[in-house]
């Protein structure tokens, strides 16, 4: 977990824009005060809704819970790829319910993780498959982590055939893999990494992601941006990513946040 103090509050936006990717309970968000707090840091530098995001069955609960008591907040619900072994029939229903719900925008974090090695393949594949079926099923977006998985989350998704919004969280691929997620249809979400100074395969993956299939994001409390990298992430840090995009594209920052906040409604339902 990230330590330390909180960054500063950036330079506000000179346009709206939103965070469609983050934990406000692993960010240590217990009540509505505490929602209500970070979605006003948030506010203060632009950065108008967030998307809050499901890891377990019971995460999923507290980030419906907390869409549910906040107007800007949404969220997204599943049981991530390194928590699914062992998981039944009772929660894919109860997933199924809290998917159902209006202020339950997206199904995810769901995807392959190869990197910790801490749940076979197959069983992670299976679980994946299941959480695509049910984001179809209740017409939502679906939110993929794709970690050193790349080739098998494209074949799942194949197979399976992909709902008609899907997201890339943290996209971590190269331009290769950009040009085919842009060629399948795929938005892809950039988090505070492509700020790093190890990260010249993410921005040469940004520069060449159709602007129309870009979203922005932080992961917080994870992948704070540069210079505070290491230290606790929130979303009203999403500036320090979107300016750096801005720079990777040669965009203007208005015109850029301008077309992440259109791609997301259109991918998460109307705000």
């Amino acid at each position: 977990m990230p330590s330390g103090e909180p960054p500063p509050a950036p330079e506000p936006l000179p346009a709206q824009v939103f965070d469609s990717h983050c934990h406000l309970d692993a960010m240590g968000c217990r009540d509505a005060a505490d929602v209500a707090a970070v979605v006003a840091a948030a506010q203060a530098v632009g950065v108008r809704r967030v998307v809050t995001v499901g890891d377990t069955l019971a995460s999923s609960r507290w980030c419906a819970e907390a869409a549910a008591g906040h107007p800007d907040v949404y969220a997204a619900v599943a049981v991530h790829p390194n928590e699914v072994a062992g998981i039944d029939e009772e929660t894919y229903t109860a997933l199924a319910e809290l998917a159902r719900r209006p202020d339950v925008r997206a199904i995810g974090e769901t995807g392959l993780d190869y990197y910790w090695g801490r749940v076979e393949p197959a069983v992670q594949q299976e679980a994946f498959r299941r959480h695509i079926a049910l984001a179809k099923e209740v017409g939502k977006a679906l939110v993929i982590h794709d970690r050193d998985a790349h080739d098998d989350v494209l074949r799942v998704l194949a197979e399976e055939g992909a709902p008609q919004w899907t997201v890339f969280h943290c996209f971590s691929g190269d331009a290769e893999m950009a040009r085919k997620c842009a060629d399948a249809g795929y938005l892809m979400s950039f988090a505070g990494t492509l700020t790093f100074k190890n990260a010249a395969a993410q921005r040469e993956a940004a520069a060449v992601a159709p602007l129309e299939q870009v979203l922005v994001e932080t992961d917080a409390p994870f992948l704070t941006p540069m210079p505070y990298r290491g230290r606790p992430n929130g979303p009203y840090l999403v500036p320090l990513t979107i300016r750096r995009l801005a720079e990777v594209k040669g965009l203007d920052v208005i015109e850029l946040c301008s077309v992440v906040t259109r791609t997301g409604e259109q991918a998460f339902g109307n705000w």
